[in-house]
């Protein structure tokens, strides 16, 4: 498949995510709420999680901003919902390496999010799309550091 065309692949599938975002909402029974703000360009992002004996068991967001950090947020939710909490602050770790263009390696299935890789090449939407991850990691550290 040409550049181009993956590409072209790429932007379907964050647009896809952004027109019909998964696990968008509220989890009414979550154990973790966490509020995220990117000032810089106003997106913002509650997640909401139900996590138990360490496993991410359900997993929402809702919020504003644009479609880079929306797409990002239904593929993270999409990503680590039923996965134990180290693949899923694992799983963020590659994704920033993936938004900065750094190299990485993972036996783990990365579902879309490879579709982000591009940011790299605008430095100013890295924070977009890591915005939600940040939550994640956050929400997982404030637990687990009780």
């Amino acid at each position: 498949m040409s550049f181009n065309n993956l590409d072209a692949l790429y932007r379907q599938v964050i647009m896809d995510h952004y027109k019909k975002p998964r696990n968008k909402g509220i989890l009414e029974d979550g154990n973790l709420v966490i509020d995220m703000n990117n000032p810089t360009c106003g997106d913002r992002i509650r997640l909401t999680m139900k996590e138990e004996d360490g496993k991410i068991v359900d997993v929402k967001f809702e919020g504003e901003g644009c479609s880079i950090s929306m797409a990002s947020a239904s593929m993270m939710t999409q990503l680590v919902k039923g996965k134990d909490v180290k693949t899923a602050m694992e799983l963020s770790k590659t994704f920033s390496q993936i938004v900065q263009g750094k190299e990485y390696t993972t036996d783990l299935d990365l579902g879309d999010i490879e579709a982000l890789q591009g940011v790299s090449k605008f430095p100013a939407r890295i924070k977009c799309a890591t915005l939600a991850w940040k939550g994640l990691e956050k929400g997982i550290h404030d637990k687990h550091s009780m």
